[in-house]
Protein backbone atom coordinates (compact mmCIF):
# COMPACT_ATOMS: atom_id res chain seq x y z
CA UNK A 1 0.00 0.00 0.00
CA UNK A 2 1.37 3.34 -0.90
CA UNK A 3 1.72 5.99 1.92
CA UNK A 4 -0.78 9.06 1.10
CA UNK A 5 0.74 12.57 0.91
CA UNK A 6 -0.29 15.64 3.57
CA UNK A 7 -2.16 17.34 0.56
CA UNK A 8 -3.43 14.00 -0.74
CA UNK A 9 -5.15 13.56 2.54
CA UNK A 10 -6.34 16.97 2.30
CA UNK A 11 -7.67 17.06 -0.92
CA UNK A 12 -9.56 13.53 0.48
CA UNK A 13 -11.04 15.48 3.71
CA UNK A 14 -12.51 18.19 1.53
CA UNK A 15 -14.05 15.54 -0.85
CA UNK A 16 -15.18 13.55 2.34
CA UNK A 17 -16.82 17.01 3.78
CA UNK A 18 -18.68 17.83 1.19
CA UNK A 19 -20.04 14.45 0.31
CA UNK A 20 -21.36 15.18 4.50
CA UNK A 21 -22.55 18.20 3.50
CA UNK A 22 -24.85 16.77 0.41
CA UNK A 23 -26.08 13.77 2.72
CA UNK A 24 -26.84 16.02 5.72
CA UNK A 25 -29.21 18.09 3.45
CA UNK A 26 -31.07 15.33 1.69
CA UNK A 27 -31.48 13.87 5.48
CA UNK A 28 -32.86 16.71 6.80
CA UNK A 29 -35.15 17.47 3.81
CA UNK A 30 -36.31 13.84 4.27
CA UNK A 31 -36.87 14.31 7.83
CA UNK A 32 -38.39 17.62 7.71
CA UNK A 33 -41.14 16.36 5.04
CA UNK A 34 -41.75 13.29 7.88
CA UNK A 35 -42.11 16.49 10.47
CA UNK A 36 -44.45 18.57 8.24
CA UNK A 37 -46.62 15.40 7.31
CA UNK A 38 -46.99 14.33 11.07
CA UNK A 39 -48.25 17.75 12.12
CA UNK A 40 -50.87 17.54 8.77
CA UNK A 41 -52.19 14.29 10.36
CA UNK A 42 -51.83 15.14 13.85
CA UNK A 43 -53.15 18.75 14.36
CA UNK A 44 -50.32 19.78 16.08
CA UNK A 45 -50.32 23.76 16.85
CA UNK A 46 -47.12 25.89 17.44
CA UNK A 47 -47.78 26.28 20.98
CA UNK A 48 -47.38 22.28 21.06
CA UNK A 49 -44.28 21.95 19.04
CA UNK A 50 -42.93 24.79 21.92
CA UNK A 51 -42.81 27.85 19.46
CA UNK A 52 -44.99 30.74 20.38
CA UNK A 53 -47.24 31.38 23.39
CA UNK A 54 -50.25 29.26 24.60
CA UNK A 55 -51.52 26.34 26.38
CA UNK A 56 -48.72 23.18 25.70
CA UNK A 57 -46.04 25.83 25.92
CA UNK A 58 -43.37 24.29 27.96
CA UNK A 59 -42.86 26.24 30.89
CA UNK A 60 -39.08 27.26 31.63
CA UNK A 61 -38.49 27.06 35.27
CA UNK A 62 -36.82 30.59 36.07
CA UNK A 63 -33.18 30.27 37.99
CA UNK A 64 -32.82 32.80 40.85
CA UNK A 65 -30.07 35.37 39.30
CA UNK A 66 -30.42 35.08 36.09
CA UNK A 67 -32.13 34.30 32.98
CA UNK A 68 -32.71 30.83 31.83
CA UNK A 69 -29.79 29.07 29.79
CA UNK A 70 -27.35 31.96 31.30
CA UNK A 71 -24.43 30.40 33.93
CA UNK A 72 -24.69 32.50 37.25
CA UNK A 73 -22.41 34.79 37.79
CA UNK A 74 -19.21 34.01 40.09
CA UNK A 75 -20.04 35.27 43.69
CA UNK A 76 -17.05 37.67 44.81
CA UNK A 77 -15.15 36.20 47.46
CA UNK A 78 -12.69 38.96 49.64
CA UNK A 79 -9.25 38.46 50.21
CA UNK A 80 -8.69 37.06 53.53
CA UNK A 81 -6.81 40.12 55.91
CA UNK A 82 -2.79 39.72 55.56
CA UNK A 83 -1.83 37.81 59.15
CA UNK A 84 1.81 37.71 58.36
CA UNK A 85 4.01 40.42 56.87
CA UNK A 86 7.56 40.85 56.17
CA UNK A 87 9.78 43.85 55.55
CA UNK A 88 9.57 43.41 51.58
CA UNK A 89 5.93 43.35 51.42
CA UNK A 90 5.02 39.50 51.42
CA UNK A 91 1.56 38.64 53.11
CA UNK A 92 0.12 35.26 54.14
CA UNK A 93 -3.17 34.88 55.54
CA UNK A 94 -2.11 32.02 57.82
CA UNK A 95 -4.35 29.76 55.78
CA UNK A 96 -2.79 26.90 53.59
CA UNK A 97 0.65 26.05 53.77
CA UNK A 98 3.47 27.94 54.79
CA UNK A 99 4.84 30.08 51.84
CA UNK A 100 8.91 30.20 51.31
CA UNK A 101 9.10 33.25 52.36
CA UNK A 102 7.79 33.08 55.99
CA UNK A 103 9.56 29.90 56.35
CA UNK A 104 12.83 31.24 55.85
CA UNK A 105 12.22 34.02 57.87
CA UNK A 106 11.56 31.09 60.68
CA UNK A 107 14.63 29.88 59.86
CA UNK A 108 16.63 33.42 60.19
CA UNK A 109 15.81 33.92 63.70
CA UNK A 110 12.26 35.29 63.55
CA UNK A 111 9.44 34.07 65.69
CA UNK A 112 5.30 34.27 63.87
CA UNK A 113 5.08 36.98 66.84
CA UNK A 114 7.60 39.33 65.00
CA UNK A 115 5.78 38.58 61.53
CA UNK A 116 2.48 39.31 63.00
CA UNK A 117 0.75 42.19 60.54
CA UNK A 118 -0.47 45.53 62.47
Amino acid sequence: MAKKTFLEIQAQIEQLQKEAADVRQKEAGDVLMRIKEAIAVYGFTAAELGFGSGPGKRQVRKIAGGTPGKKPAAKRVSAPTPKFRDQDGNVWSGRGPRPAWFKAALEAGKSPDDLMAK
